[in-house]
């Protein structure tokens, strides 16, 4: 079952009872998103060059495409850029376009984004969609495990649901698996931050940060591959 919740920064997530668990945090879904994954993330890449972005092209993989809000957000960032947003979701259980749409996400978004994100979504499940004119979003219908590319990403984002719920995707066989698909210099950061959760990462070549978390954490994990 599942069921639309108000965060404490005043936007939704989706409480799903199975797992036990919202797809963001409640203590802000919008807040969280832009913090661990766009600020983070995506715009901590780009710090080291910072400045006129035009024509730059920019590859992320996420883990638990979840409602689309993390895509939805960096997609916004990169068209006020002029960044070519090349991105792939992994997710097992895709949502209903119908219930994404009663997140009320839209009313961050740009109507061009939006529109066409809930438009093309269905077809993302199946193959590569441009969304507006600057990017591309494929959505692999499959558990992270099953997920196979040639591909490697500058940025991953890895938002699993947390361990409690799901311990099986926080393994060191799921962290291997995943940080494989991470470009040297690439980026990997995830809301979560525990000793396992680092060394796991650590020993596959990355250097680990402990960063600022978003409300509710004091930290979180950032890390760049280094081989």
């Amino acid at each position: 079952m599942l069921e639309i919740v108000k965060t404490a920064d005043g936007s939704n997530t989706i409480y799903n009872a199975e797992v036990g668990e919202n797809y963001h945090s409640k203590h802000g879904a919008l807040q969280e998103s832009q913090h661990v994954f766009v600020n983070s993330g995506l715009k901590y890449f780009f710090s080291p060059t910072w400045g006129d972005l035009e024509g730059a092209c920019i590859s992320v993989l996420e883990v638990g495409f979840g409602t689309g809000l993390n895509f939805l957000l960096s997609a916004e960032f990169c068209v006020e850029k002029g960044i070519e947003l090349n991105y792939t979701g992994i997710e097992a259980y895709p949502l209903a376009p119908e219930m994404i749409s009663q997140t009320g996400y839209d009313q961050y978004l740009q109507p061009e984004t939006w529109n066409s994100f809930i438009e093309k979504y269905p077809d993302s499940l199946k193959a590569a969609i441009s969304i507006g004119t600057q990017c591309i979003l494929q959505i692999a219908h499959c558990k992270l495990q099953d997920f196979e590319s040639a591909k490697q990403y500058d940025i991953i984002y890895f938002d699993a649901f947390a361990a409690m719920y799901q311990p099986e995707m926080w393994n060191e066989i799921a962290i291997a698996h995943t940080i494989q698909f991470l470009k040297p210099g690439g980026v990997f950061v995830t809301y979560a931050i525990t000793g396992n959760l680092k060394r796991a990462v650590k020993a596959l070549g990355c250097k680990v940060e402990k960063a600022p978390g978003a409300p509710g954490k004091r930290e979180m994990l950032r890390a760049v591959k280094m081989v």
